[in-house]
């Protein structure tokens, strides 16, 4: 119809790729930024001169820092996603306490990439409006849990399972929150993570004896 062979593979073009890679570096610099500035003193200005393009070229992508932010929080979201999908085949067959064990222990992994970059951000990241990305973390969570069931059939005796995993999934999420929101934590990530274990283990081992 235009003159060429609809069935060929077109190139891709080269603004697409310019483009792609633009609002990538002001998404990483934005990170640096907030590390760095926080939330107060992050500015366009600042993550522009950090993605070393200029002020103009990121207004093309987002119209305020907000804008960034937003986009800051869902690639963070996706890769805590992806980070838990991953850990979902290993981890569902472990004892439970080794299943939030191993799970931490990639999360914390996640969060030290880059030079700590997720994690010298994070106590800024988790004070943004985050709902619909914690979310998709509960969800991916609750996808953890079922599989665990799954291979764990003993513990579909347990009445409350679904009530006692709602807040497993969304206490241990509201827990780490609060911890990365802190910025003088009176406790480790490794304590947090080891109770957390615990409390699961203990809770499901004590229901599992009532139920004989």
């Amino acid at each position: 119809m235009f003159g060429f062979n609809s069935d060929r593979e077109m190139p891709r073009k080269p603004s697409q790729e310019r483009a792609k890679a633009t609002v990538e570096a002001i998404v990483s610099a934005g990170f640096i930024a907030l590390g760095r500035d926080g939330l107060k003193g992050c500015t366009t200005r600042g993550i522009a001169d950090l993605a070393g393009v200029g002020i103009g070229s990121l207004y093309e992508y987002f119209s305020d820092k907000n804008e960034i932010f937003a986009a800051m929080s869902e690639q963070l979201a996706s890769d805590v996603v992806a980070t838990i999908r991953a850990s979902t085949p290993v981890a569902a067959r472990l004892d439970v306490r080794s299943a939030v064990l191993v799970l931490a222990k990639n999360f914390r992994e996640l969060l030290e990439r880059n030079d700590g970059r997720y994690l010298r951000c994070a106590r800024h990241v988790v004070q943004m409006d985050i709902q619909k990305q914690l979310a998709r973390i509960d969800k991916a969570l609750l996808d953890l849990a079922m599989q665990f069931v799954m291979h764990h059939p003993e513990l579909m005796r347990l009445k409350r399972l679904p009530a006692m995993s709602y807040l497993f999934i969304h206490g241990g999420v509201a827990a780490v929150v609060r911890y990365l929101s802190d910025p003088k934590p009176q406790l480790t990530f490794d304590d947090i993570a080891e109770g957390l274990a615990l409390m699961v283990e203990h809770s499901l081992q004590g229901e599992l004896r009532a139920a004989g």
